[in-house]
C-alpha cells in the first residue's frame, strides 16, 4: 500500500471517528434529561418536568456540547504547538467555556441572572492565593450561571466528564481537575490536591460544589475537599447561593418574551469573604458556609419534613 493510500485511510478513519464523536451528542443529551430529571423530581413542592421542559433541557445540552467541541477543534492546533515550544491554551478554553455558558443560559434560562453581593467578589488580580468559591448545587445550570460572576476559576470534575463530547476536550484544555469517585481512588484524591493548590499558588481560583452531586429538595452535608484547599493554602472562602426557581424549566421563556410575558430568574447571591488560616477548624469553615449559602435559599422537599418532626 503506497503511502498516499495510508493517509487516505488515515483521513477516512479520523472522518469517522470524529463523526461518531460529534452525532453522540444528540444521544448523550438524553442521558443528560434523564439525570436532570430524576433530581427534578423527589418532592411534591417541585414540579415535574413538562414536556417543553424536557425540550429545552435537551436543546440546553445539545448546544452545550456543540459549542465546546466547535471550541475545542479550533484550540486543538494551538494546543499541539504548545506542546512543542511550552505554551498552553488553557485562557482560550476559558473563553470558550464562558461564552457557551452564557449564551446556553440566554436562550433557555433567562437573560441574565439576578446577582446580589457582588462588592463580595475578591478582586480580579490574581493574587496569591487565590480564593476557594464554595456553592449550593442543585441543577446543570449552576454550571453555566457561576461564569456570570466575571471571574476565571477551576472546576473539580469526576473523570468520566473527560468522556463527554465537546464538553470533555474543553475541560482537558483548560485542565481543570478530575477525580475519580468511585473505588481505590487515593490517587485521584491526591491528585485533587496537588492541582488544586497549584492552582490557588498561580493566583487561579478553585471552585468546587462540596456537596459533592446535584440535589434539588436535599441538602446534602458538605464534604471536606474545598476546606482542605483553602486551610491548606490559608485562601479566603467565598460562599455563593444559587437559587434555581422550580418552574425555571416550564416557563415559556423565551416565547413568553414575544407576549411581554415574565419568568422568575436565577439568583446568585455572593456572601462575604471567611478569611481562612491553617490551624482553624475545618467543621467550623463548613458551617459557617453552609449557613451563609442556605439562608437565602427557601426550604424543599426533606428540609420541611425534618422541621415539622422536630416540631
Amino acid at each position: 500500500m503506497s503511502s498516499t493510500d495510508q493517509l487516505t485511510l488515515a483521513a477516512v478513519a479520523i472522518k469517522t471517528v470524529f463523526s461518531i464523536y460529534s452525532a453522540s451528542i444528540f444521544l448523550i443529551s438524553i442521558t443528560s434529561v434523564i439525570q436532570e430529571r430524576r433530581i427534578w423530581n423527589p418532592s411534591p413542592l417541585v414540579p415535574s418536568l413538562s414536556i417543553f421542559g424536557h425540550i429545552r433541557l435537551y436543546c440546553f445540552n445539545v448546544l452545550w456540547m456543540g459549542i465546546t467541541l466547535i471550541g475545542g477543534v479550533l484550540l486543538l492546533p494551538k494546543y499541539f504547538v504548545g506542546k512543542i515550544f511550552g505554551f498552553d491554551c488553557q485562557y482560550e478554553a476559558y473563553l470558550v467555556e464562558r461564552f457557551t455558558a452564557k449564551i446556553c443560559f440566554l436562550f433557555f434560562v433567562g437573560a441574565k441572572p439576578e446577582i446580589r453581593g457582588l462588592e463580595n467578589l475578591p478582586p480580579d488580580d490574581m493574587s496569591i492565593p487565590a480564593p476557594v468559591y464554595v456553592a449550593n448545587h442543585a441543577s446543570q445550570i449552576d454550571v453555566a450561571v457561576v461564569y456570570f460572576i466575571g471571574r476565571r476559576f477551576k472546576w473539580i470534575s469526576k473523570s468520566s466528564v473527560r468522556y463527554l463530547p465537546g464538553v470533555g476536550l474543553i475541560m482537558s484544555l483548560s485542565e481543570h481537575v478530575f477525580i475519580q469517585r468511585t473505588g481505590k481512588n487515593k490517587k485521584s484524591v491526591s491528585n485533587l490536591y496537588q492541582q488544586s493548590n497549584n492552582a490557588i499558588q498561580s493566583g487561579l481560583p478553585m471552585f468546587f460544589f462540596p456537596q459533592g452531586t446535584r440535589r434539588m429538595a436535599v441538602r446534602l452535608p458538605f464534604k471536606d475537599g474545598a476546606y482542605k484547599v483553602a486551610l491548606e493554602n490559608e485562601s479566603a472562602l467565598v460562599p455563593i447561593s444559587i437559587e434555581i426557581p422550580h418552574n425555571v424549566w416550564n416557563n415559556w421563556y423565551p416565547f413568553c418574551l414575544l407576549w411581554g410575558g415574565s419568568y422568575e430568574k436565577v439568583v446568585l447571591t455572593i456572601h462575604k469573604p471567611l478569611a481562612v488560616k491553617k490551624d482553624m477548624d475545618m467543621e467550623d469553615l463548613k458551617k459557617k458556609t453552609y449557613d451563609a449559602i442556605f439562608s437565602v435559599i427557601p426550604l424543599v422537599g426533606e428540609e420541611i419534613k425534618e422541621m415539622k418532626k422536630e416540631k
